[in-house]
């Protein structure tokens, strides 16, 4: 029997209604649409020392190693990561769906438990690696799908949104469009005189106007169209050498990751045994929700969903989630999650895990360009972090706004996020105030019991998290 005669045959492209070619190239799409992840997920991890040029920045910080060495250890830990999760996704779950290190969940590792919590990043990846076998149980048992099940539908239809606003601010900071304000906390930077900010300006528009005219890569040209503007206007225009354009070239390829490969064990030593299992209570929540909501999102634009709002079989493609999400921990890269740059792909016509076995292979063969990840700028990478923002704003359009139970806790969803810069404290907000407000309006009896467990789940995630039980702990 001829590859192509296997391949049709394993992922039944008769009755998905598609082909090879047509697989193959929804695995390219996806995988342009979402390759933009290799250089952000190492700019968003790694931290900077402090007294060192743009730091001090908390994250991963791998003693004896420069910063350019450690972005290229972490991209090498992307592309396996991403790689793994999708191999899966394809073989098992046989959805179109191209997986890695999600964004949101890696700002949440850098900046809220490495560094607004102190806890070093070694017992973050430990964390990590437990709440990920952790996830696997939960999935082969059935109690993730449950859970998901009662995940209040307005909440559900307004992750996604609160996350794009959540990353677009991270992004806009990077790029000196957004800044720190003492009177209104956060106003416009000088964007019309500060070189990153004016770079950053035109890279973002030329990237919507690629975006908007159905450009595959868009992202990516973007990214690398504005990191070379970068370097041509140092280089042979106005601006010096010390105006922040350019990233580092002279870096030599670092493919040996044994600084954070198996780093998860070390942060298992020494740890309170009650300040460990309350971070872990803390990414569990986070990770749990946002791959929820992220994967129904994808779900929703690709047309997965059953009737019910539901993904059928849903285990599989979260054993995919779970998996990459445990070995991602182990090499040494946060939480693994499905992305909604997916839909791309299945625009192109791909329905199944072929589609997706393509993206993996493209991430294994993506190793060869490592050694570029470190000579991209931040505020070049973080174009991508606006982009993605603002095309997840649109499934909040879902949302029964006619309605206040929907609109409250869909509403809290989205503005909580941003304004706390927590993605956890945003779903625990929407979570909380959804039975409260169907009690107030008399309709409690369109709640479910497991409302009112998450609910309560989330009052005392705001105590452990607000109350200074975990900061004491650690």
């Amino acid at each position: 029997m001829a590859l192509s005669d296997s391949l049709s045959s394993y992922f039944d492209f008769a009755e998905n209604g598609t082909d090879l070619r047509t697989e193959v190239v929804a695995g390219i799409t996806t995988f342009l649409t979402m390759s933009y992840i290799v250089v952000v997920n190492p700019s968003i991890l790694v931290g900077i020392r402090e007294g060192a040029e743009g730091g001090p920045k908390p994250g991963i910080i791998v003693q004896g190693a420069s910063y350019a060495e450690t972005v290229q250890m972490v991209a090498v830990v992307t592309l396996i990561a991403a790689a793994v999760a999708t191999f899966v996704m394809a073989l098992y779950a046989k959805r179109p769906f191209g997986q890695a290190p999600g964004l949101g969940l890696n700002a949440f590792f850098a900046f809220t438990v490495v560094g607004a919590l102190g806890v070093p990043w070694q017992t973050a990846l430990a964390a990590v690696v437990v709440e990920g076998l952790l996830f696997i149980v939960l999935t082969v048992v059935g109690a993730r799908e449950y859970i998901i099940r009662v995940f209040p539908e307005p909440v559900k239809l307004a992750v996604g949104t609160g996350i794009g606003l959540f990353l677009a601010l991270i992004g806009l900071e990077e790029m000196h469009i957004v800044v720190s304000d003492p009177a209104t906390y956060v106003t416009l930077g000088n964007v019309a005189s500060e070189p990153i900010a004016i770079l950053s300006v035109v890279g973002l528009f030329l990237t919507f106007g690629l975006y908007a005219r159905g450009v595959k890569g868009s992202i990516v040209i973007g990214i690398i169209a504005t990191t070379l503007f970068g370097y041509a206007v140092t280089a042979f225009g106005p601006v010096a050498a010390d105006a922040g354009l350019v990233g580092n070239l002279s870096a030599s390829a670092t493919y040996d990751i044994t600084p954070l490969a198996g780093a998860f064990v070390g942060g298992l030593t020494n740890v309170d045994a009650f300040a460990f299992s309350l971070i872990v209570f803390t990414f569990f929540f986070v990770d749990f929700f946002d791959t929820a909501g992220t994967l129904t999102g994808v779900s929703q634009v690709a047309g997965f969903l059953d009737e019910d709002g539901n993904l059928p079989d849903i285990e599989r493609p979260l054993m995919a989630d779970a998996i990459g999400t445990t070995v991602g921990g182990m090499l040494g890269t946060s939480t693994v999650t499905t992305y909604i740059e997916s839909a791309s792909g299945v625009e192109e016509g791909g329905r199944t895990g072929m589609t997706a076995l393509v993206v993996a292979a493209l991430f294994l063969a993506s190793l060869l360009i490592v050694p570029l990840a470190s000579a991209v700028p931040l505020y070049a990478s973080h174009i991508a972090l606006v982009v993605i923002g603002v095309v997840m704003l649109r499934n909040v359009v879902e949302v029964a706004w006619e309605d206040l139970t929907h609109a409250i806790p869909a509403g809290m969803t989205v503005l909580v996020m941003p304004f706390t810069f927590s993605i956890a404290y945003g779903i625990a907000a929407g979570i909380i105030s959804y039975p409260i407000v169907k009690l107030a309006a008399g309709r409690v009896d369109e709640t479910r019991p497991g409302h009112w467990v998450l609910a309560g789940a989330f009052v005392l995630y705001f105590v452990v998290r607000t109350g200074g039980v975990l900061t004491s702990a650690v």
